[in-house]
């Protein structure tokens, strides 16, 4: 057997160099395993992670954040006030609902943000005009949907033809926030200034939608669909209450008093056993058990509770607490805080992307 003195061929890639240097019988192991460990480490880098997207409303930008390292990763500038986002199923592209600012002077946003997350950069501002104040916003069935507030209205952006393709009117005071079922044959608008939710049901009729009005509590900002989608939970931001209902019927089954000053989010743990609401006036998520339909803890996350984002394995919370730009970690087992993330400057909407 030649000596490892006497092979002259290398590997070399992405900055790494192995030679033999020694003798015998080690040396064509090293020479045959090398290769192989590094493309393992190769793979091993390149498998998809779970990251953390966050809206920082008051510096206009997307946040790119490392959940495990809770650490900013990058930031990417957005419109005006971007209040939520909505990422595709493949991870690669967030879709940011630029809201625009507040005040007597301030011009209603009318743009779509497209985020290269992968790339970390915008390359697409949808312009929606005529339609005014985009604010909740989803992706289904390849498509964007979203509010479009002044306008009492939602509707739908094509990424492929990069057309909207589809407009709805709900008739309601500042349809707020858009809840699309897996199968897109319902949708849920929480309509603000009505008192109201919409249930749209895809049918036969002419425009293809049926359109349900119930009335729920006052201010209905936040909610969620249930896991099994057959209840919409409504959190009443003007009378502390959540309002329980029945998809099917579509009628209010339960009125709850949590006690809320400001509801702003709803959102149920991936189990289904439990659900958060933020409470802007507070700082508190008030913690509902979900059989019971009664309050089992308030867990204080700092100022401004706002947005809120369950991890895919129902172990913690992320809330938003705006008026600190920090995203609070709640652990769902114990029902405390667990730590913390500083995001940037008043982190509101958030989602997950896998790359």
């Amino acid at each position: 057997m030649k000596n490892c003195n006497d092979v002259k061929n290398s590997w070399v890639g992405d900055q790494f160099e192995w030679r033999a240097r020694t003798r015998g019988i080690g040396c064509w192991i090293a020479v045959g395993v090398a290769p192989i460990l590094l493309l393992l480490s190769h793979a091993m880098a390149q498998k998809p992670s779970l990251h953390l997207i966050v809206l920082n409303k008051d510096a206009n930008q997307l946040a790119i954040v490392d959940p495990a390292q809770r650490k900013v990763l990058a930031t990417i500038a957005t419109g005006e006030a971007p209040h939520e986002v909505a990422v595709s199923e493949d991870g690669r592209w967030a879709y940011v609902a630029n809201y625009g600012g507040f005040g007597p002077d301030a011009k209603p946003g009318h743009t779509i943000s497209v985020i290269d997350v992968v790339n970390r950069k915008e390359t697409q501002t949808v312009d929606v005009a005529p339609l005014r104040r985009p604010h909740g916003i989803e992706y289904a069935e390849g498509e964007v949907w979203f509010t479009a507030e002044l306008d009492r209205a939602i509707a739908r952006w094509n990424p492929q033809t990069k057309k909207l393709d589809w407009l709805m009117g709900t008739g309601q005071g500042r349809t707020h926030m858009i809840f699309v079922t897996k199968d897109v044959s319902k949708i849920v608008t929480s309509n603000i200034e009505s008192n109201t939710i919409s249930v749209f049901e895809k049918g036969g009729e002419p425009t293809g939608w049926s359109v349900t009005v119930v009335a729920v509590g006052k201010g209905p900002e936040g909610g969620s669909l249930s896991p099994d989608e057959k209840e919409f939970w409504a959190a009443n931001s003007g009378d502390g209450s959540v309002s329980i209902v029945d998809l099917a019927t579509k009628k209010v089954t339960q009125t709850i008093a949590v006690g809320t000053q400001h509801s702003n989010r709803l959102k149920f743990t991936p189990d289904g056993r439990l659900v958060l609401v933020s409470d802007i006036g507070s700082g508190d998520v008030v913690v509902l058990d979900v059989a019971s339909h009664k309050v089992v803890k308030r867990v204080h996350v700092g100022k401004n509770a706002e947005g809120v984002l369950m991890a895919p394995d129902g172990t913690v919370a992320y809330v938003a607490a705006a008026a600190d730009d920090k995203v609070v970690i709640v652990d769902l087992k114990k029902l405390e805080v667990a730590g913390e993330i500083a995001t940037g400057k008043g982190p509101d909407g958030m989602a997950w992307a896998t790359f």
